[in-house]
């Protein structure tokens, strides 16, 4: 495993493990397989609802949890300065760990203000290690670190070879705060793994189409979080340090970039209507 290193030295493994809609009652036996393959960073949501499912599995397996990189996000309806604070501790209850690797404000909407607040205390008391935001657009990373009191250390947001995130991820290489990708993939449903350019590659190097596109993020310096509850996936999706991407590929590869995501547009207004419904529906359940 190759690790990247955040900007206050903490080292995260450059492949996580993530586990979004996998549902509760298969959540601990998927997260125990991927601990068994060799995975070692874990990504969690509040809002996923299977918190209490990963630190199952991270108590049941024979893994140190200090060689676990754990990470959760925190949702938006938990946003607000006290409520944030509150939340990440009943994290910390559901994952049966008394500290957190990383802890993600999950969008950029509400009192994320607040919530951020809380995050610096939190990792001011050593609870936290690291803390983040996820689906951050440049202009409110670059408001936090201006007057949020801290810097992010990680943005993590939807980067694939659809949606290449380049400006985004400019400006993330130039003030030190650490891409990570969600949905490196597609999530299955964009075209990535099937795309020609990619497929192309993927026959002439004798890897699969998941394999490409991993390491092509991975060239990018880009943290990447792969899923797969199938066994021999999870082992393809780790298995991306012993080949290169020659610069011909890479070039077919940015070729494909649409210039926009493949799911939510944090930009559209729309977006924003799209999540109330969803926050007044989970209020109270976290």
């Amino acid at each position: 495993m190759e690790f990247a290193t955040l900007s206050n030295g903490v080292r995260m493994p450059k492949v996580g493990f993530g586990v979004y809609r996998v549902p509760a009652e298969e959540c601990q036996p998927v997260v125990q397989k991927a601990l068994e393959v060799g995975y070692r960073h874990l990504d969690t949501a509040q809002c996923y609802f299977n918190e209490e499912q990963v630190g199952a599995a991270i108590q049941a397996s024979p893994v140190d949890r200090s060689d676990i990189f754990l990470t959760t996000k925190v949702w938006i309806g938990c946003y607000g300065e006290g409520q944030t604070y509150a939340s990440v501790e009943r994290s910390l209850r559901r994952l049966k760990t008394d500290y957190l690797d990383l802890v993600l404000l999950h969008q950029a909407f509400a009192d994320y203000y607040g919530a951020w607040r809380d995050l610096v205390r939190l990792y001011e008391e050593g609870k936290v290690r690291a803390i983040g935001t996820s689906n951050f657009l440049p202009v409110r990373l670059a408001d936090l670190a201006a007057f949020g009191g801290m810097a992010p250390q990680v943005n993590q947001v939807e980067t694939n070879p659809l949606c290449q995130q380049r400006v985004a991820h400019d400006y993330m290489a130039a003030v030190g705060v650490q891409h990570q990708a969600w949905a490196p993939l597609g999530a299955g449903a964009a075209g990535v793994l099937d795309s020609p350019v990619i497929c192309g590659i993927a026959e002439r190097l004798g890897k699969t189409t998941a394999q490409v596109a991993l390491r092509w993020l991975l060239q990018r310096d880009i943290v990447v979080l792969a899923k797969s509850t199938h066994e021999e996936r999870m082992r393809q999706n780790l298995d991306v340090f012993d080949f290169e991407l020659a610069a011909e590929d890479v070039a077919a590869i940015e070729a494909l970039d649409t210039g926009h995501g493949t799911f939510i547009d944090p930009s559209d207004p729309a977006t924003i209507d799209f999540f109330r419904p969803l926050v007044e529906e989970r209020c109270g359940l976290l």
